[in-house]
């Protein structure tokens, strides 16, 4: 998903809530072909692609490829990693 498909209203200013935060948003800044080791969250979260590009995958076998504005809802308890294909920016929202 990316954020310019939320908003698809003709209005000059539009808002659209995403993720109700409960803890804490965290800057994650990853490396060209590096990775986010694989771990799992134990609340939701939502990983946003603020700049550069990568994948994200999970257990179940979901990858799904995250440029700057992409974002992914991250299920509880669910084994995922993030990999990055070139010098990436993510915030991650839990």
């Amino acid at each position: 998903m990316n954020l310019k498909n939320l908003h698809t209203e003709e209005k000059a200013v539009q808002t659209k809530v995403l993720f109700e935060p409960t803890q804490n948003v965290i800057s994650i800044q990853i490396a060209k072909e590096e990775q986010l080791k694989e771990h799992i969250t134990k609340i939701p979260a939502l990983l946003v692609c603020v700049s550069g590009g990568g994948s994200y995958s999970d257990e179940s076998g979901r990858k799904l490829s995250l440029k700057s504005g992409d974002y992914v809802n991250i299920e509880p308890n669910v084994k995922h990693w993030v990999d990055a294909f070139e010098e990436s920016n993510f915030l991650l929202i839990k």
